[in-house]
This record gives C-alpha cells, structure tokens and sequence, in this order.
C-alpha cells in the first residue's frame, strides 16, 4: 500500500474535516462530513467511552448513515458539539426524513481533556459553538497536531493531538484514518524518540526512526490518570462499498493498529473507540471470486493505517505556553 496524495482521511474521496479550537479553553472540536449521507458503524473497546448516537450504527438498527462525525474534547461537555453540527445541517436542509421533517444524524465521541491546563471556567458551554464552526470548516485538507479536538490532549509521556494518515491499495480501494490521541499508554518505546508505529511506517512520515536496536526491560505500567481520564477515539473511512455489518467489522479490526501504536491501550481507564464509515464510491469485487479477500485486505490497512496516524498525531503536535507535558518535537525534533 502507498499514501494518498494527502496522507489524510480525506484522500477517501467526497470527505472533507474541520477543526474548531479555543487556545484559553485548550480544547477544541474536530467533525468529518459529506456531502451526502455516510454508511457508518463504530466498536467501542475501552472501559470509560462517552458518546452519543452510537446505538443506532448496529448493523440491525434502522438508520442507515450519517450525515456527520464529531470528536470533541470536553468530557461530557464535548458531546453538546454534536447539537451546533445538527443545527448547521438543519440549517443546510440535511438530515434523515420524517416525512416533512429532517433529522441530522450526528453521532459524537469525547476525550477527557478538562484537567490540561485550560481555563474551563465556562458560564455558557462552549461546544455547540466550536461544533458548529469546524462543520463550517469542514475541508479535504485540514490541518493535524495541536488543533481541533487534539488541541489539548495528552498521552502517558507527551503531548498528544489529532493525526490522520491514508493507503491506496493494490486494487485502488483507498482507506483513511483521523484520530484523536488523549492516551493513558505512549506512543513511544522507552525514553527514546521511536515510536511504536514504526513496522507500519511509510516513509519517513513520522520522522522515520524505525524501531529502537535495544528494546527496555519490560515493565508494568502504572494507571497515572483516572477514571475516564484516557481516551484514544477515532474514524477509518474507506471509498469501498461496505455495509454496517462490513463496517463494523473493519471498526473491529481498527483496533489492532490502537494496539500497536499505544502501550498500554484499550485499558479500564480508556474511553478507546473506532467509527467506521463508507462513502460507497467503488464497488467491490465479485464475491464469488474471493469471498473473503476484500474483508481481510480493508481490515489490515484499517489497523496499519490507524497506527500510523497515531503516530502522526504525536509528531505534530506543536508547543503552547502553559503545556503540562513536552511535545514530541520539542523534546527530540
């Protein structure tokens, strides 16, 4: 597999990202929208998620796809982004019909991020406003690092952020992945500037480091954040023609490159979650064919590109003053 032109989610065509953020709040909103209504579907593996309009992405639920995905930080607080992003597609006529009436459908995740060192000293909650300002914002190239919903995240050792990376596969499926990394686990191996992602690296695209020649003792790691202080949530979209059940099972498969890029992860303490989403644009194969080739193919580049956006994540997050953890480049770029 290659990247795309971008390197980003959007390189599935027809998706596009926006990013609002507020510095004194040190938190902020990240939204991935279409044109049209996305197939969607989520696995959630962590101990501690908050979320909103999950349950309706089962395979068996009636809804059939969405017209907007919300990453937010927050907490709790972060899933009211989602009511700015409804009122932005009301407002452009989107939305599920009931006869007359149309309902945007806009599930969300959150991340803890409301002990960084902002000011959450709110009199109004702040997060239907920055929702519906990255829907506004909403483009195929967006910025990553410290921005929208990774402006104020963190991870076990340094500062985290938002990453996306993409692949174009042999077949010219193309698969993305946008992430929020608030992670109790690190992303590097030891005290050294590797990162876990390195066997996925492609290039030199988060510094390429590779992996480090001598590896630490193992050791066993302790939970320095509290309940529901951790969480890695994120999207891996496809231009693939998948269904709910497809999606989820490329949602589940995701979760492997959560693994392999974070140490630990998908903890009691984590809120680790993966939408999956299709714009439908190319249809699969003849099943008859290989009935199980295209599952296996998505559900490998869904984890390798996940991974390495987690590491993109960390290796663009940028120094602000008043940060309680060291960024990535400050400390070894």
């Amino acid at each position: 597999m290659i990247p795309g032109p971008r390197n980003l989610i959007t390189d599935v065509a027809g998706l596009r990202v926006g990013n609002a953020q507020d510095v004194v709040l040190r938190s902020g909103v990240t939204v991935l929208t279409a044109d049209r209504p996305l197939a969607a579907s989520v696995h959630v593996m962590g101990g501690a998620p908050g979320t909103r309009e999950t349950d309706l992405l089962a395979p068996d639920k009636l809804v059939g796809g969405v017209d907007a995905l919300v990453l937010s930080g927050g907490s709790a607080f972060g899933l009211a982004a989602c009511d700015g992003v409804m009122e932005a597609l009301h407002a452009a006529g989107r939305g599920f019909a009931v006869g007359p009436a149309r309902v945007p459908i806009v599930p969300g995740a959150i991340v803890f991020d409301l002990l960084n060192g902002g000011d959450k000293d709110w009199t109004a909650n702040p997060y239907p406003a920055l929702g519906r300002a990255a829907w506004t914002a909403a483009d195929p190239d967006f910025l990553t690092g410290s921005i929208g919903a990774g402006m104020g995240a963190m991870t076990g050792t340094l500062k985290g952020g938002l990453g996306s990376a993409s692949a174009v596969l042999d077949s010219g499926v193309t698969v993305g992945a946008l992430v929020v990394v608030n992670a109790l686990g690190r992303a590097t191996v030891g005290d050294g500037p590797q990162f876990w992602a390195a066997p996925w690296e492609l290039g030199d695209e988060f510094g390429g480091l590779g992996l480090p020649r001598h590896f630490p003792a193992a050791v066993e790691p302790f939970p320095d954040k509290r309940l529901g202080e951790a969480t890695t949530i994120a999207i891996v979209a496809t231009d693939a023609a998948l269904d709910k059940a497809g999606l989820q099972r490329m949602a589940i498969a995701a979760h492997d490159g959560l693994a392999r890029a974070l140490v630990p992860s998908h903890t009691p303490l984590d809120g680790d979650l993966v939408f999956a989403v299709s714009t439908g644009e190319r249809p699969l194969p003849d099943p008859l064919v290989h009935p199980l080739a295209d599952a296996f193919a998505l559900g490998h580049a869904a984890s390798c590109v996940l991974a390495r956006a987690i590491a993109r994540a960390i290796h663009a997050a940028r120094p602000l003053t008043g940060d309680l953890q060291p960024c990535w480049q400050s400390r070894f770029g």
